[in-house]
């Protein structure tokens, strides 16, 4: 296979199948740098294609709670109480760095996915 830009589906393919050739192969060799490159190719139309944003604090919230069967009542006892939870889901107050961090280290929800900006709803 010539290493050239992947541009469809096919190419896609092909240097996926390539990859899976060359794993395991020796460091420091010709074809440890073809695969270096072609991961690279790969990696590249694989955000150019798929991007998927991260998702906005509140929905990651939502996410897990849902993923793992938490209530609203469960947030309340991380964040203080049943209002500030109540306030926070419906995006009426904004987390606060000591809610973050809680959420981070109790519920493991990454905090560069909380710490993101995110619109408030209005009054």
């Amino acid at each position: 296979m010539t290493i050239r830009p992947i541009r469809n589906e096919t190419d896609y393919d092909a240097a996926l199948g390539e990859i899976d050739r060359l794993m395991g192969v020796a460091p420091d060799t010709v074809e440890s740098d073809r695969l270096e490159v072609l991961v690279t190719l790969v990696e590249k139309y694989e955000s150019a294609r798929w991007n998927i944003a991260a998702p906005d604090p509140i929905a990651a919230i939502h996410h897990v709670m849902e993923a793992r069967g938490l209530r609203q009542k469960d947030l309340a006892v991380l964040i203080g109480s049943q209002s500030h939870a109540s306030e926070v889901l419906r995006r009426r107050r904004p987390l606060s760095l000591a809610m973050i961090r809680v959420l981070a280290t109790e519920w493991s929800v990454p905090a560069e996915v909380l710490v993101r900006e995110y619109e408030l709803a209005t009054a």
